[in-house]
């Protein structure tokens, strides 16, 4: 059965949801339109072979200038714009590119198709990787391996695991196959969820998804596999009695309602609006953010479309088993296919709105992401502006206004890993993306029990008897198309620059006892050369800005909104020449400027599964394009190197990074000054007055 279209997924009394009665040009392709691009592109005669799998099916959005163009149109003059999806599907051995036009769902056709001829391979589809896990226990060099480890077969499960690419011609596409991936397999059972823990070291099989066939195979060496005990993070396997600090459910009380309205998938909160979409490739996705000026009496653009464009994760063991561990998780696995459905009062809280999302599964047929999104008001007790004045005799003066932010959250599973990704928005006009990372460490199985025994480079941390926590790296890179005040940016990099006072005012100086200040030094990047960043550098910019040259405040600075990281700016430490750095080149600096292309989306390139670098960031940049006073997207990589510890063992408590978009000369004041000053309510709280 199709599930019936989608128009609002969720409605609680935490805010106002409502039916929006015509789409969104940016809303993600429905159900109806899923199962008509299925329809289109099997009967295409462009696509002959059978059978077809489909990788990518996406929302082709139409060209930017005409959707903004539809947003500054009054409602009842809006045009309908065509409505396309973009398809990536396998048939024969090849990759097919199509855009099917659904703008009639009844009579979907196809609008342009190429074959893909060059690096790479679109992302596995969950029903490949199962018939692949369904191939060892039918192998019999595989079978012996396991029985000569003391194992059942039955309590052995393997995994797909991206095999990269490391020269030659392994990550081109050939007619009639070539499309390889390595698995590698866990003890599973009812000892433990935990299988991550539990892995069968030494053994490698290389199959070809293309045949569905093992066409490799490799037992190198044989470790213990560990123990079952301790490793299980279920509550019922880990207690009663639970130790620690007891934690009782929170209560969010809204006496005056949740300000949060929600209209198909455009939300509407404070002075925010944006749309909330979703795409099996990036998990949610951010469109058309624009903030109301309340001195202006104007609502201004801020961010035309933000994603998450990819998270390359390179391991740090260059032996056999592990050296082509360097996975891109959006790329190879999709996020969207990985975002499972969020826990209420715990991944949410209370106040929380859920949204859904949907994509196509390998037979295109449409599938609910149910419960992926969530939208809520947080109350942290932060404090959004304040001050006490005691310099005034006879009085003190004190205001403060609480600070209220909205998040839009998502939380991807891919795999052994959890990220949680937070878009929260300020009334400050802020945009803050926070990355929270928890799951399960990648384990390798070792004969090691103590530290005392390891005389050479383990690669990681010995986390228990036979267990190592493996070294490695996580770079999670946003696509950010910021439009400040319109489209016409460019980008400034300020540099704090120390000076000496010479006493003459001529060079900048005064004719005081004051020996040295610091000034700033300001530059604008010309080309994509100049808008590339490493923040780590010493003596690189204190300030990243986005400005819009041709609008200005009353006193003549330039609007604009500056990059604020947030912890996690690590880059990549590998060689310029090592293969998986070669494919993610771009991992080695936090910011790169280019200008808009629709069709730069995915840092890591189109087809990212076995590319080589051919296609991503880095490469696109190389040409050196013209960003002063263009439409230019902003694309910045939090970087974490992870050294595990055994307080990331069995399950990883979470770290986060983050980093901030906040308004820079946008306004012409603070734009909160006339924030409404709390009530003195007297809420069910207790406070204890000694």
């Amino acid at each position: 059965m199709i599930p019936p279209l989608l128009a609002v997924l969720l409605v609680t009394a935490a805010g106002t949801v409502s039916c929006s009665p015509r789409r969104h040009p940016l809303d993600p392709l429905s159900a109806v339109e899923l199962t008509a691009v299925r329809s289109a592109v099997v009967a295409s005669p462009l696509v002959p072979d059978r059978p077809i799998s489909f990788h990518y099916v996406g929302l082709d959005e139409p060209d930017k200038a005409d959707v903004l163009s539809y947003a500054s149109s009054s409602s009842r003059r809006r045009p309908v714009l065509p409505r396309r999806a973009f398809v990536v599907a396998r048939a024969g051995g090849r990759s097919h590119e199509l855009r099917v036009d659904v703008t009639n769902t009844s009579a979907p056709s196809v609008a342009s198709h190429a074959v893909h001829r060059g690096a790479g391979f679109p992302r596995f589809t969950t029903e490949e990787m199962a018939a692949a896990a369904g191939l060892p226990p039918r192998y019999p060099p595989f079978v012996e391996s396991v029985r000569r480890r003391g194992l059942n077969v039955s309590d052995v499960g393997c995994g797909v695991f991206s095999m990269g690419w490391f020269g030659g011609e392994a990550g081109h596409h050939q007619a009639g196959g070539g499309r390889l991936t390595k698995m590698q397999c866990f003890v599973f059972g009812a000892a433990t969820a935990n299988f991550y823990a539990r892995p069968v070291e030494g053994v490698t099989l290389v199959v070809d998804l293309d045949r569905m066939a093992v066409v490799g195979y490799r037992d190198r060496v044989v470790h213990p596999v560990p123990e079952a005990e301790g490793t299980d993070y279920r509550a019922a396997k880990v207690g009663p009695p639970f130790t620690g600090p007891v934690t009782a459910p929170g209560v969010v009380v809204q006496p005056e309602g949740s300000g949060v309205k929600i209209d198909g998938r455009v939300v509407r909160w404070a002075n925010w609006e944006f749309h909330v979409g979703f795409d099996v490739r990036a998990s949610t996705v951010i469109s058309m953010a624009s903030v109301y000026d309340g001195d202006a009496g104007t609502r201004r653009q801020v961010l035309y479309r933000g994603f998450v464009s990819e998270i390359f994760v390179p391991y740090m063991d260059p032996e056999e088993e592990w050296y082509f561990h360097g996975f891109m998780d959006a790329g190879d696995y999709g996020l969207g296919v990985s975002a499972f459905p969020l826990q209420p009062g715990a991944d949410c809280p209370a106040n929380a709105i859920y949204m859904d999302g949907l994509y196509a599964n390998a037979d295109g047929q449409p599938v609910k992401a149910e419960n992926a999104i969530c939208v809520f008001e947080r109350y942290a007790g932060d404090v959004a502006w304040r001050h006490t004045e005691a310099g005034i005799p006879g009085q003190l003066i004190t205001e403060v206004r609480p600070d209220v932010t909205l998040v839009v959250r998502t939380v991807v599973s891919a795999g052994n890993y959890d990220y949680t990704f937070d878009w929260e928005f300020k009334t400050a006009g802020s945009i803050k993306c926070v990355v929270s990372l928890s799951g399960i460490l990648e384990m390798k199985a070792t004969s090691y029990t103590h530290v005392n025994q390891i005389k050479e480079d383990a690669h990681g941390t010995l986390l228990a008897a036979n267990t190592v926590g493996v070294y490695h790296d996580h770079f999670v890179t946003y696509h950010l198309d910021l439009d400040v005040d319109g489209t016409e940016n460019s980008f400034v990099k300020n540099t704090i620059t120390p000076m000496r006072n010479t006493g003459d005012p001529a060079t900048g100086g005064a004719d005081t006892p004051r020996r040295s200040y610091w000034t700033v030094r300001r530059e604008v990047a010309e080309t994509e050369a100049d808008g590339q960043v490493n923040i780590n550098s010493s003596g690189g910019p204190a300030d990243l800005l986005f400005v819009n040259p041709s609008k200005k405040t009353s006193v003549g600075n330039e609007v604009g909104y500056r990059l604020v990281p947030g912890g996690a700016t690590a880059s990549s430490l590998l060689a310029d020449d090592d293969y998986p750095q070669r494919r993610a080149s771009y991992s080695k600096k936090q910011v790169w400027v280019t200008p808009y292309d629709k069709s730069e989306k995915w840092a890591s390139g189109l087809y990212a599964e076995q590319s080589t670098g051919d296609d991503n960031l880095a490469a696109w940049s190389r040409r050196n394009r013209r960003i002063k006073e263009e439409d230019i997207v902003l694309w910045y990589t939090l970087g974490v190197h992870h050294l595990p510890y055994q307080e990331d063992f069995p399950v990883m408590p979470t770290v986060s990074g983050a980093f901030e978009l906040r308004p820079s000369n946008f306004f012409e004041r603070n734009p909160l000054i006339r924030t409404k000053p709390p009530s003195n309510a007297n809420f069910p709280n207790c406070s204890c007055h000694i």
